[in-house]
């Protein structure tokens, strides 16, 4: 099992010196400045400092620390072929995403979605900047889709975790506090459809902390989840389970009953003896080691090699489970997990009638 001195060592890794003083550099230049024809005062630059922390909640803390990374690998790519970053060229562009598709050294080459994401962040990055970067440009336009063309393949998804395979999981975790709390992780994170990031953010009030993404109110029916999610703010209704021992609300209140956590962050650390409940928030990455390992003991997939079987699940595995084991309409389904589409939520279902409207008869075939 894994410790939770494993976990906080996991949080605490460095990041490249790349990472750290491009940071510093884009604190510089982040765009929210007086103009210049402005002169300063207490007040103006005041407004200058709560502009830039609006700025910087335009994004999650994830997508930020990725953006990061993707200037610090385009800066020292620039360093190595003798050129550099600034100013904007659609040319060196061009060849850096040529590069990543087909490197020279040995470094693997990158698939279309990774750098796609990639090219995605070098925009957000040069906005930064005060340059605009146009993906439709030659030299950039002509190089992606022939990239695209060439190497694209279709998306690779992580195993659902299925209802047979959740009761499983949660029936290896004991009864301690740290299970109690895990085993309230993997309910809602099943029962709501969550991201795992949407998990570890609650709080059980409003405006409980600063970094809160949503709080938890208990009706006689269930659970009502309000989150500050990634495609903007919902609701999600956690239902109450035909028992408690499969209830993700049961679950949930048995957690904050015996941790005694009745203000701030729902899932937190606890200490090194399992005992008590600490204050320090749970990092995502908890859920996605969670997963894989209770996968694991549970037995599930057993007939792959253990490394096959932990390549197969992720957090998604949860989002990805709901959606394929509920047998209701697809709108609903769709509403639960916050799908600005219906197509996004079939990419959940891995099991769905395909053929359940046949349109060859239907045409008369």
């Amino acid at each position: 099992m894994a410790t939770e001195d494993e976990e906080l060592s996991s949080a605490r890794s460095s990041t490249s010196d790349d990472v750290k003083g491009d940071a510093r550099d884009q604190e510089k230049s982040d765009g929210t400045t007086l103009p210049s024809h402005v002169a300063g005062s207490g007040a103006l630059d005041q407004l200058v400092e709560t502009a830039r922390d609006y700025a910087k909640q335009a994004a999650s803390e994830n997508t930020l620390k990725a953006y990061a990374k993707d200037w610090a690998h385009f800066a020292r790519w620039c360093r190595l072929k003798g050129t550099d970053p600034l100013p904007l060229s659609p040319e060196i562009i061009g060849l850096y995403l040529a590069n990543l598709a087909a490197p020279t050294a040995k470094a693997p080459a990158l698939s279309v979605s990774t750098i796609e994401r990639r090219l995605s962040g070098l925009s957000w990055n040069y906005m930064q900047r005060g340059f605009n970067l146009d993906r439709k440009n030659r030299h950039i336009a002509t190089v992606l889709a022939g990239i695209k063309r060439k190497h694209a393949r279709p998306p690779v998804q992580k195993e659902a975790i299925l209802a047979e395979d959740i009761l499983a999981m949660v029936a290896t975790l004991p009864y301690d506090l740290r299970g109690l709390r895990d085993r309230a992780i993997l309910l809602i994170g099943y029962a709501g459809g969550l991201r795992r990031s949407e998990i570890v953010s609650l709080d059980v009030h409003k405006d409980d902390t600063p970094d809160s993404g949503g709080w938890i109110e208990f009706l006689d029916e269930g659970a009502l989840l309000t989150l500050n999610a990634k495609t903007g703010w919902r609701e999600v209704e956690l239902g109450r389970g035909s028992s408690d021992q499969t209830c993700p609300v049961h679950a949930l209140e048995q957690w904050l009953h015996f941790a005694k956590i009745d203000f701030g962050p729902v899932f937190v650390r606890t200490s090194r003896d399992g005992a008590k409940a600490l204050e320090a928030r749970l990092n995502d990455k908890h859920v996605a080691r969670l997963i894989k390992r209770t996968v694991l003991d549970a037995g599930i997939r057993a007939e792959l090699p253990e490394k096959e079987r932990l390549a197969l699940f992720s957090g998604h595995s949860l989002r990805a489970g709901l959606a394929s084991s509920a047998e209701i309409d697809e709108s609903y389904v769709q509403k639960h997990l916050g799908h600005a589409s219906a197509e996004m939520t079939r990419r959940y279902q891995r099991r769905r009638d395909r053929f359940r409207v046949n349109l060859t008869r239907v045409a008369g075939l």
